[in-house]
């Protein structure tokens, strides 16, 4: 009897789960999958809740014009919305080949490592070397700074610097 009572009362939740109401649908076309931000280049400015990705409207071609760009001070409107750029080297050459990225600066470098200035050179870079290199993921590039005064610091990966 216990056994028949069990399977009862199996057969009488799994009635109820098929009367909940729902009715089976087709395929719901929804348009293209989500692109954009996720994709193309990506400039990182300081604002007052940290590191910020802007989306950048030109090509960029090799990694040395991402750290001249941030070494700009950000648009007009982008300055208003509250975005700054703390990245200011003297002379450097930046190199990359697959996941790891070396900056060589001319002098000292004078920020801690942990800064949001590093955290702007570290996110721009490993996102240009993923526009750069299809094959690497920007969330896989390590970024390495190398003064020619001074211990190098690093690798670094973006993830270390967001959402501070």
């Amino acid at each position: 009897m216990k056994v028949r009572q069990g399977g009862v009362a199996v057969a009488l939740g799994l009635i109820a789960l098929m009367g909940c109401g729902v009715q089976p649908t087709g395929v719901i076309g929804a348009g293209e999958p989500a692109s954009g931000l996720t994709r193309g280049m990506r400039l990182y400015y300081v604002s007052a809740g940290g590191l910020r990705g802007v989306l950048l409207d030109r090509e960029v071609t090799e990694l040395n014009g991402a750290v001249k760009l941030l070494g700009q001070d950000p648009s007009p409107a982008q300055r208003r919305d509250g975005l700054t750029s703390l990245v200011r080297l003297g002379g450097y050459e930046v190199t990359g080949t697959g996941t790891r990225v070396t900056v060589r600066i001319d002098g000292p470098y004078t920020e801690t490592g942990r800064d949001l200035g590093t955290g702007q050179l570290v996110c721009t870079l490993a996102r240009a070397q993923s526009v750069l290199d299809p094959k690497v993921r920007a969330d896989d590039v390590e970024v390495t700074l190398r003064p020619s005064e001074g211990a190098a610091l690093g690798p670094y990966r973006c993830a270390e610097f967001l959402n501070r």
